[in-house]
């Protein structure tokens, strides 16, 4: 089975913040790259802190939504 969460999200290395972050130090996300796992997903305020493991295709379909597209099957 593969792992759902990585314990030490700054083990990994380059995340990268939402187009929509500011240098304000609001709610961010980050997300990394090339996981082999799927697609990890982080707080910014908390680098160390856990980071939630999407699979491709549930973050495909969440990024969709958040732009308002349809996603229906």
């Amino acid at each position: 089975m593969t792992d759902r969460t990585i314990l030490n999200a700054a083990e990994p290395g380059a995340w990268r913040k939402s187009s929509y972050s500011n240098s304000e130090g609001g709610s961010c996300v980050e997300v990394l790259d090339g996981y082999p796992s799927g697609v990890p997903v982080r707080d910014s305020k908390s680098p160390q802190g856990p980071a939630v493991v999407f699979s491709s295709v549930g973050w495909a379909l969440f990024v969709a939504a958040v732009k308002g597209r349809d996603v229906r099957a």
